[in-house]
C-alpha cells in the first residue's frame, strides 16, 4: 500500500475529519500526522489520488508512475524472505497496482555502526536477485552509517519508475457498481512468518512469507485485455484496511463473503492464537484486483497461470453506497469491516 507514504492515508486537507474518523474515531498516530502534519505542508492533486504511487504525465504524453518506500523489518531475514527482497518487491508491487511496468528503484541504506559486513553482502545479494526477477534495474543508490545503538541493524529506503503503457486509468476513484472483486491468493503469511518467528512458535510446516513480485500477473491482465478499474496490493493493514480506503475514496459499498476468503490453516492457527484476525494481516505478495463482473471470470484465469497468482478467486462485489465495506460471515451474517485502528503487527515491513 499502501505501506507508502503517499497512499497510508492521502486525502485533500478539506477531508482531515474524514481522515481521522476512518482510522477509528479519534485516529491513530499516522492519521494524525498525514492530517495535521504532512498534507497541509504538502498538500497537492498528485496526493488527492490516493494511489500506490504518483501518477505523472510528461509533456510529450508519456505516462509513468512513481513511489517510494522504507522497510525497517526485524528480524532482517525470515522464512520466505528478508529486508532486502522485501524492499525490492515493495516498490516494485507498488508501481505494478499503478499498472505500470517498473523500470529502475534507487536504494538508500541506513547502516548501524557494526553491522556485519556478510550481513550486508547477503542482504545486497537478495536484492540484486530480486531485482533481476522483477526486471528492473538498481540504478542509484545511496549509503549512510550511524551510530552503534541508532539505527537497528539496517534500514532500506526505494523509490522506483515505472511505465504506464496503456490507456487505462486504474485508480480508486475508477471503481463503480457492479465490479467484481478479486483476490489473488491466500492472506496473512508475510505477517505471521514474521511473527512467528519472533514468538517462537512451531507448525508442522514452516509459514513461509508470501512475499514477491507482482509485475508478471498485472502485466497479464493487461495483455489480456481485461479492463482493470482498481489494484491494491495489501500491505500494512492488510486485505480490510485497503479496501476501506479504496471504498472511501470510490464512495461505494463494498461486500466481500469470508467463506470465499483463502487463508491457509496454519495462519488461520497463528492468528487464533496471537489474537489476530487475517483480514488485517499484512501481506507483501498479494493484491485486490476491481473489474467489470463480467470479465471476472476471464481475468481469473489470467492470473491462474500465473506463477504467484495461482490461488486467486473472487470474494465480492462493489454495489452502490456510501464508502462502506462489510463482509459476510460464514453464517450469512453480514457486518461492517472498519479500518485497522492500531499498528497490529509492528516492524514488519
Amino acid at each position: 500500500m499502501s505501506g507508502s507514504f503517499s497512499l497510508s492515508c492521502p486525502v485533500p486537507p478539506s477531508r482531515y475529519d474524514q481522515v481521522l474518523m476512518a482510522h477509528g474515531g479519534g485516529g491513530t498516530l499516522m492519521a494524525r500526522l498525514l492530517a495535521e502534519v504532512f498534507f497541509p505542508a504538502f498538500a497537492n492533486p498528485l496526493l488527492e489520488e490516493e494511489h500506490d504511487g504518483a501518477l505523472l504525465t510528461l509533456p510529450n504524453g508519456t505516462r509513468l508512475a512513481f513511489s517510494t518506500d522504507s522497510y525497517v523489518v526485524q528480524p532482517l531475514f525470515f522464512p520466505g524472505g528478508d529486508i532486502g527482497s522485501l524492499a525490492v518487491n515493495g516498490t516494485v508491487n507498488d508501481l505494478a497496482m499503478c499498472g505500470a511496468r517498473p523500470l529502475c528503484l534507487s536504494a538508500g541504506f541506513i547502516i548501524e555502526e557494526g553491522l556485519p559486513m556478510e550481513t550486508l553482502q547477503r542482504v545486497a545479494a537478495s536484492m540484486g536477485e530480486a531485482a533481476r526477477a522483477a526486471g528492473v534495474y538498481i540504478a542509484t543508490g545511496d549509503t549512510k552509517v550511524v551510530d552503534r545503538g541508532k539505527g537497528d541493524g539496517l534500514f532500506i529506503n526505494t523509490s522506483g519508475i515505472g511505465l504506464i503503457e496503456h490507456g487505462q486509468h486504474i485508480a480508486p476513484r475508477s471503481v463503480r457498481p457492479g465490479d467484481a472483486v478479486l483476490l489473488s491468493g491466500d492472506l496473512g503469511r508475510h505477517g505471521i512468518a514474521i511473527m512467528a518467528q519472533r514468538q517462537g512458535l512451531q507448525f508442522e510446516t514452516t509459514i513461509k512469507s508470501d512475499c514477491a513480485p507482482l509485475v508478471g500477473p498485472v502485466q497479464a491482465l493487461l495483455a489480456g485485455g481485461i479492463e482493470i478499474h482498481c489494484l491494491r496490493d495489501l500491505t500494512r493493514g492488510g486485505l480490510a484496511s485497503a479496501l476501506v480506503e479504496i471504498a472511501l475514496k470510490a464512495g461505494v459499498h463494498i461486500e466481500i463473503s469470508e467463506d470465499q476468503i483463502p487463508v491457509q490453516e496454519e495462519v488461520q492457527g497463528a492468528c487464533e492464537i496471537l489474537g489476530l484476525d487475517p483480514l488485517y494481516v499484512a501481506n507483501e505478495g498479494r493484491f485486490a484486483a476491481f473489474v467489470p463482473a463480467a470479465q471476472a471470470g476471464r481475468a481469473l484465469e489470467i492470473l491462474r497461470a500465473q506463477p504467484h497468482t495461482q490461488g486467486a478467486c473472487r470474494i465480492g462485489a462493489v454495489q452502490a453506497g456510501r464508502g462502506q465495506v462489510t463482509l459476510k460471515s460464514r453464517i450469512g451474517v453480514p457486518r461492517v469491516v472498519d479500518r485497522l485502528s492500531g499498528e497490529q503487527l509492528p516492524r514488519i515491513c
